[in-house]
């Protein structure tokens, strides 16, 4: 009888998979999780991308007269700055958490479309190269991230960079209202048994009505990217004043797109940050409904703002009254969740790890940044400050000391369950610091000089305008800020392999991601939980003491 043969066992190296067949795997996967990271992997490097064209912004206004970048350029890294940091550095980011995390946090398995989710990845990530590319046709486009008709009409804009750029964020458009798409069937159709909308957790909330948000705002910005198109391919005349179109016209489509974005920027944010102190405070999100109503009433609010970036262009008596009431509107639900989270931190046990430590500068630069916004809704004031440096602080004060701090809380909370392993504490305290002084004091300064007169989108000065010193005091802080990036990414990267294990609920948390390990498996859940209230951990670590008080 002949002896079956046992061949030997493959050394340990022979079943570890190869780079390309990693490289495979990412490529093709369909997997929320791993969408998720590489949305998050890609805003991060766009994120270095737009910083260091920033620096060199402003090293060309450190003195008066200064031509270290011509002003040709000049204007092509305004352009590409804020083309970066709006659509491939604050929107991909916080999509990206979002594709990770819902599905986790309403007990599903994977999104509703999973290839509709790979293809908002890719055709994101496409239009990022796209726009870039424009630096190969000799230069990217000078014409400002909102591309103002009829500068994309005129002689000095017919390069194909304009084409490119055009193309690229129309391209990405796709992958932005995919995801939103993606995100309301899921979040309504996908959830846990017993996880009511009533018993969302408050990110999964936020992301719906962010989704809507992008439904709406998106279309007409991607209708006047083509109308551009064809203006500038086909002959057409939509913004070419000469031939009886309307510069207006696109200012309408790009801010009806414009405004509602801040907020498509910044509810995920109120959504992490609502997450985030509740469970270092250890007490409950205070006044969950008034918090949900706020949140719809912004998002509705916000679609009818949009002209208060328009006040000088000669608008109406009758229309310039409506947009100030409007603004001014938005801020009362705003405020009524500022209210909410320190009612909730009022009396309870804080802890300043590092996601409390970030909610907290988030808190205190949103309201800064909520101020002047209020300062610009109304008209008069508006009319001094339009197209001021005033104007170019308010924005980022809002868009960095709000989108960019509540994100990193967002991360720092996060980045445990994603991982298995925690973010360096010491690390995280240093990058807060820089950060935090960095943005104060390159922010600060151009309220001051917008109030000087100083216009923005301009390359240089002269020296009689006072300026000079608040210039200084900008790029210096931005010099400060820069480390704080630097460290962060290094914290991202160094923890993967030297970071402390996690385990798989680190922050003694109460929502249904915290509830699988970490990493969580392909499948998230062996057995679909089921939900009894807005704590499902809780209930499951007290299981003789229902929490039917937070129904």
């Amino acid at each position: 009888m002949a002896v079956a043969e046992h061949p030997e066992p493959a050394p340990a190296s022979a079943s570890r998979p190869g780079l390309p067949s990693i490289l495979h795997e990412w490529t093709t996967t369909v997997d929320h999780k791993k969408l998720g990271i590489m949305y998050v992997v890609m805003a991060i490097l766009f994120l270095v991308i737009g910083g260091c064209e920033a620096l060199l912004m402003r090293i060309q206004l450190w003195s008066a007269n200064n031509e270290i970048i011509p002003p040709d350029i000049f204007n092509q890294l305004f352009t590409m700055h804020g083309t970066t940091m709006v659509f491939f550095v604050g929107m991909p980011i916080l999509i990206g958490m979002a594709n990770y995390l819902v599905p986790l946090m309403i007990g599903a398995r994977d999104m509703a479309f999973p290839r509709l989710n790979a293809l908002g990845f890719w055709t994101t990530a496409f239009g990022g190269m796209l726009v870039y590319f424009s630096f190969a046709t000799g230069g990217a486009p000078a014409l400002g991230w909102f591309a103002y008709a009829p500068l994309t009409e005129s002689t000095f804009a017919r390069s194909a960079a304009t084409d490119f750029w055009a193309l690229g964020l129309i391209t990405s458009g796709v992958g932005s209202i995919a995801a939103g798409v993606n995100f309301i069937a899921t979040i309504l159709g996908m959830r846990a048994p017993g996880m009511t909308l009533r018993r969302l957790p408050f990110f999964v909330w936020t992301m719906l009505w962010t989704s809507m948000q992008l439904l709406i705002a998106i279309p007409p910005l991607t209708a006047g990217l083509i109308m551009v198109m064809f203006d500038r391919q086909l002959g057409a005349h939509f913004f070419d004043v000469q031939n009886g179109g309307s510069a207006i016209f696109w200012q309408h489509l790009f801010w009806f797109f414009g405004h509602p974005e801040v907020y498509i920027l910044i509810l995920p944010v109120f959504g992490m940050v609502s997450e985030v102190i509740p469970v270092f405070s250890r007490k409950v999100l205070f006044g969950y409904e008034f918090m949900a109503a706020a949140t719809m009433a912004i998002a509705f609010i916000a679609l009818g703002v949009w002209a208060h970036h328009m006040f000088c262009v000669g608008l109406s008596r009758t229309l310039d009254l409506y947009f100030v009431v409007a603004s001014l509107l938005v801020s009362i639900p705003t405020g009524i969740k500022f209210f909410n989270w320190l009612a909730t931190m009022f009396g309870g046990k804080i802890s300043f790890a590092s996601p409390m430590l970030f909610s907290f500068g988030f808190l205190s630069m949103f309201l800064i940044g909520g101020l002047t916004g209020i300062m610009l809704g109304a008209a008069p004031f508006d009319f001094q400050l339009s197209d001021s440096y005033f104007v170019v602080g308010h924005f980022h004060w809002v868009l960095i000391g709000g989108t960019l701090f509540g994100t990193f809380a967002g991360i720092y909370y996060w980045y445990p369950k994603v991982t298995g392993r925690m973010l360096n504490e010491s690390l995280a305290q240093w990058q807060f610091w820089l950060l935090y002084v960095g943005f104060i004091l390159t922010f600060g300064p151009m309220h001051v000089s917008g109030i000087l007169g100083m216009p923005r989108r301009i390359f240089t000065y002269e020296p009689d305008r006072a300026w000079e010193i608040w210039n200084q005091v900008a790029t210096v802080g931005a010099f400060v800020q820069a480390p704080s990036y630097l460290i962060f990414v290094y914290n991202l990267i160094s923890s993967l392999w030297k970071g402390k294990p996690a385990g798989d609920d680190p922050w003694d948390a109460w929502t249904l991601e915290w509830t699988t390990t970490s990493p969580p498996p392909s499948y998230n859940f062996e057995v679909v939980p089921t939900v009894h209230s807005r704590r499902p951990l809780w209930d499951a670590k007290h299981p003789d003491d229902p929490d039917w008080l937070y129904e």
